[in-house]
This record gives C-alpha cells, sequence and structure tokens, in this order.
C-alpha cells in the first residue's frame, strides 16, 4: 500500500533542522493482504508517561534487522512551520529521524507500534530541550510539540497572560469514572489522575442532599438524573479535597471548575448557590465575575456557575456578582454565547445516528479555528491585563456526545471516533496557516482520555502553548 512522503510539522518556538534518516526493515515483519503483521519485539521510552516500555538500542534494531540504511540530510524547519518531504516512507520500514536544535542532537523512531506519541531521546550530554512527537502514520505526518511535564505545564507561562488566551485541556462530567449505568459513565480515569496528566478544567454536576437546609453541605455528584457510581454515593466535598491536595503539590497550576445543579432533588439553584459560598469557597477560589489572569489564579479554583444566584449573592465584588457567570448556557449549540459574554460555547450533544458524530467533529473543529484566531495582549501590568482578559472569552468546545438509546452512541463509544480525528486536527490542521492568532484551542472538553494511558489529546493541546511561552 502506497504511503504519501514524510512532512514535518513543528509546532515550537526553536528552528529544527532534520540532520540524518535512518531506515531499516521493521524486524520480524511480513506483508500479508496489503497489511503488516507479526510484528514483535520493539519497544520504546514515554519519558514522563505511565509506561515501562523501552526504545531499542542501534545495535539492536541493525541485529534484527534485515536492511539498514543511513544518510545524512539537511531539512530545516522553522519555529511554527509545517515542512513536506520527499522522504519516502513505508509501511513496512521504520524511520529513525536525527534533528539538531542549536547544535545538540534528538532522535526519534516512528512508526511506533502503540501508535501514542513519544518523547525523542536526547544525543547530546545536558540536553537544554525535551520534545514530544507525534505520527500520523496514514497520512506519513510528524508533529513536533514542546514536551513539558503535565502536572505543572502552567508554570511556563507568565502571570499576565488571561486565563481565557490559555489551550486548556478538560473534561466532562470528569468525576463519572466509577462502575454506572450505560451512557452515564464519561471518564476512564479518576480526578487526581486527570489533573496529574495535564486537565485544568472540571465539569461538575451536583445535587443537595438537602432541598432547603443551607447549614447541611452534603452535595452529592450526579450525571443529569442519575448518580454517577452504583458502588455509593460520590460527594462534591472529596472531590475538592483532591483538587486542593493537587494544588498543594503544583502551586503554579490553576483549575477552572464549571459547577451545575443536577438530579431528581427538590433543591433550586438559588440553594445551591448559597450552599457553595457558605461551605465551600475561601481564598483559594477565584469567585470574581470575570476572567482572570493566570498570576490571579495560580493555586486557585476559579468558579464558573451555570446556575443562577440567591439574591443575597448578586451584589458581590462591587455589584458585579458572584462567580464568573454561565447561567445563561445556550443548550445543544453549535456556536454559542452566554449572555455574560465571557463564554463563547460548542456543545452539540445530541447524536441520534453514529452518523452524526460526523457532524459532531465539524462542528469540534470549528470551535478550534475561532479559538485560534482570538490574540492575547502583550506583557504588561496586571491591571492592564486583567482589562485586556475581559474582552477576550473562553472558547469552550464540548467534544462530548451521546445517545442513552443506541450503544453505539455511549460516550466512550463517541470518544473513540472524535478524540482521535481531534488529534489528527490538531497535528496537521489547527493554526496552521500564520498571522492567524496565537493557536490557541481554548477549552477543549474531553469523554474518556487517559484510556489505557493515552493522553495524547491533552499533550496536543498544551502543545498549542508554544507561542505564548514567547510572550
Amino acid at each position: 500500500m502506497a504511503t504519501p512522503p514524510l512532512t514535518i510539522r513543528n509546532v515550537t518556538s526553536n528552528p529544527i533542522e532534520l540532520k540524518l534518516l535512518e531506515r531499516f526493515e521493521a524486524p520480524q515483519s511480513r506483508v500479508n493482504g496489503g497489511g503488516i503483521t507479526n510484528i514483535t519485539n520493539i519497544t520504546r521510552t514515554l519519558s514522563g508517561f505511565m509506561s515501562n516500555i523501552t526504545t531499542p538500542s542501534s545495535p539492536q534494531l541493525a541485529a534484527k534487522s534485515e536492511s539498514f540504511t543511513s544518510q545524512d540530510v539537511s531539512v530545516p524547519i522553522a519555529a511554527f512551520e509545517t515542512q513536506p518531504t520527499d522522504i519516502a516512507t513505508n509501511i513496512t520500514e521504520v524511520l529513525r529521524l536525527t534533528f539538531e536544535v542549536e547544535g545538540q542532537r534528538y532522535r526519534v523512531d516512528t512508526p511506533t507500534l502503540s501508535q501514542q506519541s513519544t518523547v525523542l531521546t536526547p544525543l547530546s550530554p545536558n540536553p537544554r530541550f525535551e520534545f514530544t512527537a507525534v505520527y500520523l502514520q496514514k497520512s506519513s505526518h510528524l508533529t513536533l510539540y514542546s514536551s513539558t511535564r503535565l502536572e505543572s505545564w502552567m508554570g511556563k507561562l507568565k502571570h499576565e497572560i488571561p486565563l481565557s488566551a490559555l489551550s486548556i485541556p478538560g473534561t466532562h462530567n470528569s468525576p463519572t469514572h466509577h462502575v454506572a449505568l450505560p451512557s452515564v459513565r464519561c471518564q476512564a480515569v479518576s480526578v487526581k489522575a486527570q489533573l496529574e496528566n495535564g486537565v485544568r478544567f472540571l465539569d461538575i454536576r451536583v445535587q443537595p442532599e438537602s432541598a432547603d437546609d443551607v447549614s447541611k453541605e452534603g452535595l452529592v455528584l450526579v450525571h443529569s438524573a442519575f448518580p454517577i457510581s452504583l458502588t455509593g454515593t460520590k460527594y462534591f466535598r472529596d472531590l475538592i479535597n483532591t483538587v486542593y491536595s493537587f494544588l498543594d503539590a503544583n502551586p503554579t497550576e490553576a483549575i477552572i471548575i464549571s459547577l451545575k445543579r443536577e438530579g431528581v432533588g427538590k433543591s433550586t439553584d438559588q440553594h445551591l448557590s448559597k450552599i457553595v459560598k457558605t461551605h465551600y469557597t475561601n481564598d483559594r477560589w477565584f469567585t470574581d465575575n470575570r476572567i482572570p489572569t493566570l498570576g490571579e489564579a495560580r493555586n486557585k479554583i476559579v468558579l464558573i456557575r451555570r446556575f443562577a444566584l440567591d439574591d443575597s449573592l448578586k451584589g458581590e465584588n462591587n455589584g458585579r456578582g458572584w462567580a464568573i457567570d454561565a447561567e445563561s448556557w445556550p443548550d445543544n449549540c453549535a456556536d454559542g454565547i452566554c449572555s455574560s459574554g465571557e463564554i463563547r460555547v460548542q456543545d452539540f450533544y445530541e447524536v441520534s445516528e453514529s452518523e452524526n458524530i460526523h457532524k459532531k467533529i465539524t462542528y469540534s473543529t470549528d470551535q478550534l479555528a475561532r479559538a485560534a484566531e482570538a490574540v492575547c495582549p502583550g506583557p504588561g501590568d496586571v491591571e492592564a491585563a486583567a482589562a485586556e482578559a475581559a474582552k477576550q472569552p473562553f472558547f469552550m468546545n464540548f467534544l462530548s456526545a451521546s445517545n442513552f438509546w443506541r450503544a453505539d452512541c455511549w460516550p466512550d463509544r463517541v470518544a473513540a471516533k472524535v478524540n482521535p480525528s481531534i488529534v489528527d486536527h490538531l497535528c496537521r490542521s489547527h493554526n496552521e496557516t500564520e498571522g492567524k492568532g496565537d493557536g490557541s484551542t481554548g477549552i477543549v472538553v474531553c469523554d474518556w482520555v487517559g484510556n489505557n494511558g493515552d493522553w495524547d489529546l491533552v499533550r496536543c493541546i498544551v502543545g498549542h502553548n508554544a507561542k505564548l511561552e514567547l510572550r
């Protein structure tokens, strides 16, 4: 089967040059009916990933390969540039690519059996850089991102940057990783694991245990009318304690929580607002009704409220109200704006047939394009940056969709199609044209990230903060 020549995209702030191309036949490979079978014993290292797999050395590859060629090349790729090449690719071969950055060399083998990203191996002592590669085999496309420690990726960015300018990974119905009814479970791993692997937006739905007693703090975690777990009630307090513990260990980070009342109880939004204000928020929360800068939000929870306020809270913050206002959330929309003007959202979720998933993907990539065109204000004093932040809304982009009555449209099945499509888009197309903004993704809200240790979608989202690192 013919494959296109190699294309390399550099989504980093560093000019990179491909210097050495090595080519070898995949060990113990054979072509059978147009596909590759029985490829074994190739392993790799995923630095910073949840993996104990190791990459073979050059002698090991040479010993196992039926053919091996080495060629010096010179293919410069400027920062934020895509470079087509005439380097042929073949499904029966592995390419070992050696890049040079400021006199230091880094190497990657493509493709990898797992089809997940890999951290480039430094070949020079005291490496100054770390790069992550995502290889899309079908299109022979290699994308290079600046690697980062996912548990503390916000630490690379300046205080003055508005939170709305960032590329932020998020999760939909974040705590729903438990055993639950079909279509209720939306996540593969716990909130703790999500935070440790880069997620910074949490979507939470709760129902007060008491419908009329503000002295009782109990908030039950729910998804629509259902509990999130069949193994016992789960509570908002435990989730918040998890967030606090994470922030204690990673004080450079900020966690955005979108909170909504759902469930079958008789409580009201107003009652919920009083419970949250009385029992939960403190100086570790940002509860002004405006978008903060990253510096204002570090080591804090930023509250977005999808509920109405009690009258007693409407005068908070000098009459601006309490928490970022998302009360008028546009339902099931391809492109909607909350009346506050602080949030622009894509949240089309009703997929009656599996074919509608393609429509969902289109709406999601359209929202990514809108987010990419925004331009973050230049560095300045914090007050000026805060004023600019108010002009740029959160671009919120839900990749989630489901249909309770169709198994092929449950969250995990939808995510299995949507997530790889968005990885492909972020690697090959997102903000590919120069001069079209900072290339932010906005807040990308996902289902089933981290499934089987696959955090590529999160890494791709975080990687698009590279332009902001230059501010």
